[in-house]
């Protein structure tokens, strides 16, 4: 079973899917004009604007809920793995598909809002609404519904709950399945509270978190200051292969470096535009700039927090595509949450391992309830008017069992099926997105002509072609 889910997992992360995430992001950010440049300070501006309704919610709690999406068990686990499949170098490659994601990342969400519905009370909308209505192409938005629904609540789960039960045995020596078992009762206490409850939980955590993990990077960092270039230094060269140590995994620091950026920001994917469309806002270009920012908190603050707090320290293995290691500083250890937990311990001997256990239970806990909440929305999409309530329970069902399956796992295998559950999705959202690029472009020139003429944008759903 490993080399079949191994083989397909080879087959849909093949170059052909590298080549399309960079184009697009390349091919998007140069239409825009560089929206992730031009429009940065407004980003920021617009994180605090608008709020909630009856049918949606604040652009912060939008912002929030697909931030809770984006960071999780890739922005700890996910990073340690690149640089000990990739070396050092991965680091660049992830922040290259960040910048250019950004720009996808406007685009889809963007697209989230324009073709939104009011369903079950509420705004839902993502990639399956915005194929249906915009491409007019149904079974192509019901294959993706299905791939979603599969992937968020089977597939990508259990590598956040594995990545908790791990993190937290190393750290306080608990069972993982007393782990899986009590993130499985706090889970299922909030996503059957539904959209609001999700919300207002990722609100409240989701910055607590940030901030207070980047704080800790922040520290380790004024500790090592000198070391600051240094390190830039050897992200750069080994990402050019001009780092002879490790040039034979020069190509792998490429292909690792955007997969994990990928599992990690999520631009492209297709999971922000359900929490994009969930959004109460006048204008969608607005939401579209909120969540390209997202990309830049995930990828370049947090990922490169935990980057450089392992790279300072040396506290990281790379493997040799041929077999045994390149470098072997941790023993016994190939990859995962031990890296940062080693990392953090090199300053904080009695606390570190178990900062980042808890800060990996947040980080992960609030992706799982995104999963939850885009998996809902594209189960709403495929139900249509039907009122029948069990599809709903069957799926709250199913992601507990793969939550707390997942924790107990190997980690390999849980990594793997993530994979899978990601490359699916970036490959039919992508393509869709290239398609129907024209309304999404449409929005941020109608937004910039509104701006500019000192209005606050408001959107006309008409114009929409």
């Amino acid at each position: 079973m490993q080399d079949i889910i191994s083989t397909l997992n080879g087959l849909i992360w093949s170059n052909a899917l590298i080549l399309l995430c960079l184009g697009a992001g390349i091919y998007f950010s140069i239409v825009t004009k560089f929206v992730q440049i031009r429009y940065f300070r407004e980003m920021i501006k617009l994180l605090f604007g608008g709020k909630s309704s009856d049918q949606g919610v604040s652009s912060f709690q939008a912002f929030a809920l697909a931030l809770s999406g984006r960071i999780g068990t890739g922005n700890i686990a996910g990073v340690a793995t690149a640089i000990a499949m990739g070396g050092p170098g991965a680091i660049f490659w992830m922040w290259i598909i960040a910048f250019l994601g950004s720009a996808s990342a406007y685009i889809e969400a963007t697209l989230g809002q324009i073709y939104k519905e009011v369903k079950d009370g509420q705004y839902r909308g993502g990639p399956a609404f915005y194929i249906e209505k915009g491409l007019g192409v149904k079974w192509y938005a019901m294959v993706f519904a299905v791939v979603t629904i599969i992937s968020m609540s089977l597939l990508l789960p259990g590598v956040q709950s594995n990545s908790i039960a791990l993190s937290m045995d190393n750290a306080f020596q608990v069972p993982v399945e007393i782990t899986g078992g009590v993130v499985v009762v706090f889970l299922g206490l909030i996503i059957f509270g539904g959209i609001k409850r999700i919300g207002k939980v990722a609100e409240l955590v989701v910055p607590f978190m940030a901030f207070g993990y980047i704080l800790i990077a922040v520290v380790i960092m004024a500790l090592n200051y000198s070391e600051i270039p240094g390190v830039i230094s050897l992200i750069v060269r080994s990402a050019f292969n001009l780092e002879s140590a490790y040039s034979g995994v020069f190509g792998m620091a490429i292909a690792w470096g955007i997969k994990r950026g990928i599992y990690s920001n999520e631009a492209g994917q297709g999971t922000a535009p359900h929490a994009a469309a969930a959004a109460e806002v006048s204008h969608p270009a607005k939401q579209g700039l909120v969540q390209s920012f997202s990309v830049y908190i995930d990828t370049l603050f947090v990922c490169s927090a935990t980057a450089f707090m392992i790279l300072f320290t040396g506290q990281y293995n790379i493997l040799n595509p041929e077999g045994g290691f390149i470098e072997e500083n941790l023993p016994g250890i190939s990859f995962g949450p031990e890296f940062t937990q080693m990392a953090i311990a090199t300053h904080f001997p009695t606390v570190g391992a178990g900062f980042v256990a808890i800060a990996l239970m947040f980080f992960a806990f609030t992706t799982i309830m995104a999963y939850y909440y885009i998996a809902e929305t594209n189960l709403s999409y495929l139900q249509k008017g039907s009122k029948q309530k069990w599809p709903v329970y069957a799926l709250r069902a199913l992601i507990l069992v793969a939550t707390f399956y997942g924790s107990v796992r190997t980690a390999e295998v849980a990594w793997t099926l993530g994979d899978i559950g990601v490359g699916l999705m970036a490959w039919l959202n992508i393509v869709a997105i290239l398609l129907l690029r024209k309304p999404a472009l449409n929005a941020l020139k109608d937004y910039k002509k509104q701006k500019d003429a000192g209005q606050d944008p408001v959107y006309d759903f008409k114009d929409v072609d």
